[in-house]
């Protein structure tokens, strides 16, 4: 597989980079890995890549439809797009993504303010839907795919630091929590052959590549059994059964198999991760010690009403069952406020399991209706808006609040830190994460990008460790 792979990559090469395409991503990271697929799939068909909107002959955007902002966000951006678009008439825009899948309608027909439509299961249809633009015809393809998951499509890492990059294992969700648009723009899950992911892998670590983070909508839920939808399992033979490889098989693997990376992997489920992942990840000292563990709120009857198939105490369980196996390690979340029919109480019941947890970070959302969802066909969206964002500030300032406390912890310790990048802050600092994910910064000294420093931490804000750097060996 990895010889093929660097066969078709010579391949690339020869072909004339002729044309310029710019990618710009929103939302989440599987986007981000999305969009290093596209251009691989670009670039085969004689495309180079450029960060230079005004100096490219196709613009593509990457789109999120899970928040309102989101899609705000992208619609504000097409718009500035349109008007390089009227200076330059050869200019060619593309929307792909979840937020494609949805509103294919709106951006052809009735706004015709793109070219290119393209949902998450369809990439590899482009170069005919280019084609396609040149006739004059409509380019939109966003059918979802009940095998599709890129196994054999070498990323290309058109924008990275060179130092970690994204890995993706799993498409789709099965989950059908009722807030989400996710399992209706990228379909039933299906995991991808445990091989290819080793392989790519291991490319990766040729090139020089330090960590990588396994990336799926729901890491835990990885199931390969010689393909197929995850929901088809139970028709699986019993020899698929005896040889198939869950999650925590795979992140064994893939530790013992590169035991000088730093493995990631985001995002968890809390009705799927088990103590076997656990277990792993206390056994591989280069498995980082972080699990990011949505939650979206702390009352049972909204976590009922967002079809969430765990209940505050039993999320607590895991919680303490996490702690007593990984004491070191970093716990995030994400928080939803003002679902429908939220009362007070159910806030309280919210901030009261952020009190028990102490989370180091975590992201949080007022709810915002998305059309397609099963929230937004059975529920009314009740809560107000000026009570949506109170209680989002209340959620936000007790996170700040635990965030603090927990990275005050680390003055005097220290943490182990791969250098990522330069700080945004102050060019004379390296910036990289700690095991438990969090960001560290300290002066650069003779250290370099890539570099693993042993930090003395000094101080912290609510976000960042600052400390002090020291060499130490590579693993």
């Amino acid at each position: 597989m990895i010889s093929k792979t660097l066969e078709v990559n010579k391949k690339k090469k020869i072909i004339s980079n002729s044309k310029k395409f710019s990618i710009i991503s929103y939302g989440c990271q599987m986007n981000v890995s999305d969009s290093e697929v596209v251009a691989s799939i670009l670039e085969s068909i004689g495309y180079s890549y450029s960060d230079d909107i005004n100096n490219s002959e196709l613009v593509l955007i990457n789109t999120c439809s899970i928040r309102e902002k989101a899609e705000q966000t992208v619609r504000k951006k097409l718009e500035s797009i349109n008007s390089i678009k009227k200076i330059n008439k050869n200019l060619k825009v593309g929307v792909l993504g979840c937020m494609a899948e949805r509103l294919k309608e709106k951006f052809l027909e009735e706004e015709k303010i793109v070219d290119l439509v393209v949902g998450p299961d369809a990439y590899r249809d482009i170069p005919n839907l280019l084609k396609e633009i040149e006739f004059g015809n409509d380019a939109v393809n966003v059918l979802l795919s009940k095998e599709e998951t890129y196994a054999d499509i070498n990323p290309s890492r058109f924008n990275t630091n060179g130092i970690n990059a994204f890995v993706s294992i799993t498409r789709g969700c099965d989950n059908m929590c009722t807030f989400c648009i996710v399992p209706f723009t990228r379909g039933r899950e299906r995991s991808r052959d445990p091989k290819s992911i080793l392989n790519e892998i291991d490319e990766l670590v040729n090139n020089g590549y330090k960590e990588v983070t396994l990336l799926g909508q729901n890491v835990d839920s990885y199931l390969w059994y010689g393909g197929g939808l995850k929901k088809d399992y139970d028709k699986a033979s019993e020899i698929q059964r005896k040889t198939s490889i869950n999650f925590s098989k795979l992140l064994d693997l893939v530790a013992k198999n590169f035991t000088k990376t730093r493995i990631r992997f985001t995002t968890s489920n809390p009705q799927d991760i088990d103590d076997a992942v656990l277990e792993t990840m206390a056994k591989h000292n280069n498995i980082c010690n972080h699990i990011h563990l949505p939650v979206q709120s702390g009352s049972d009857k909204i976590l009922k009403k967002m079809n969430r198939k765990h209940s505050s105490d039993e999320y607590l369980s895991l919680v303490k069952k996490i702690k007593k196996l990984l004491p070191d390690c970093g716990i995030s979340h994400d928080m939803i406020c003002g679902f429908p029919d939220e009362t007070e109480n159910d806030h309280l019941n919210t901030i009261s399991l952020m009190n028990k947890v102490k989370y180091d970070f975590g992201f949080m959302f007022k709810y915002s209706e998305r059309p397609g969802t099963l929230a937004a066909r059975k529920f009314d969206d009740n809560v107000p808006e000026e009570v949506k964002q109170r209680r989002l500030s209340e959620i936000i300032d007790i996170q700040l609040k635990h965030s603090f406390e927990n990275l005050s912890n680390y003055i005097n310790k220290y943490s182990n830190v791969l250098i990522e990048k330069e700080s945004k802050k102050s060019k004379e600092y390296w910036c990289g994460r700690n095991p438990q994910n969090i960001m560290v910064v300290f002066p650069k000294d003779d250290f370099k990008i890539g570099d693993y420093a042993k930090v003395r931490i000094l101080s912290n804000t609510s976000t960042t460790l600052i400390g002090k750097g020291f060499k130490i060996k590579e693993r």
